[in-house]
């Protein structure tokens, strides 16, 4: 599976300026690659990035997770998610599970990785207790 050039340019832009909150990424199957399928600003809330995920359908995901520590500092954690739904097609489930390694190893800088099937696989409080 190829990863388009995008995929990494915006992924950079979000490590290393913060441009985004969030970015979709989707499997584009007869181009037999990886896109960008939508850029969140930085003011996005976390509800605007589940909402931004297809209910049937699996993507993968980054999230510019901000926190703030028991000591006061604050923190940020690049998530990865690989929004994997129960309701997808199993062959879409395929496609994604076999691209996951491959497709992680070009975004230098992830520090947390989830797999979630539903919402609440990947709730803020799962991605707090996961990224401090």
């Amino acid at each position: 599976m190829a990863v388009h050039d995008d995929c990494k340019l915006k992924f950079l832009e979000l490590k290393a300026k913060r441009t985004y909150r969030f970015i979709v990424y989707k499997i584009e199957e007869k181009q037999k690659q990886v896109i960008v399928e939508k850029l969140g600003e930085p003011t996005s809330s976390y509800e605007d990035f589940t909402a931004s995920l297809p209910a049937d359908e699996c993507r993968y995901a980054v999230y510019d997770f901000d926190y703030v520590t028991e000591e006061n500092c604050q923190k940020s954690r690049i998530i990865f998610i690989a929004w994997s739904p129960d309701t997808s097609k199993v062959r879409n489930k395929m496609i994604y599970a076999s691209s996951k390694d491959s497709f992680k190893r070009e975004l230098d800088g992830i520090q947390v990785e989830l797999q979630a099937t539903d919402p609440t696989e990947m709730g803020l409080d799962v991605i707090r207790s996961r990224s401090t």
